[in-house]
């Protein structure tokens, strides 16, 4: 069994990047995480994270409070959840970050 971990980034200034984790056995997918983060006042915060924690593929969105919203996504395999995640971060990862940045300045 091999974990493979890498990070691209979303942007030229680099401040917004995708940080995958896969876990392959036997060219298998066994395992998989897809979290976009955004460089904001100053550190690297999760926004939008994809993963099988809790025994299902779900999403979490992350509320600048520390709580999560969690929404389980149905697919047929992994494999499918893994170009889901990946997709889904690459064309919308803008939108996550202007809902999390309109969270944060409400806290205000």
């Amino acid at each position: 069994m091999k974990t493979v971990e890498f990070t691209s980034y979303l942007d030229f200034q680099k401040l917004n990047r995708l940080r995958v984790r896969l876990v392959i056995d036997n060219g298998i997918l066994l395992d998989v995480m897809y979290q976009y983060e955004a460089f904001l006042q100053g550190e690297w915060l999760a926004i939008v994270r994809y993963d099988c924690a809790h025994g299902f593929f779900h999403r979490d969105i992350m509320l600048p409070n520390g709580d999560k919203e969690k929404k389980a996504i149905e697919m047929d395999n992994l494999k499918a959840a893994s170009r889901y995640a990946e997709q889904d971060l690459k064309d919308r990862w803008q939108w996550y970050k202007e809902s999390y940045i309109k969270k944060m300045n409400r806290r205000k």
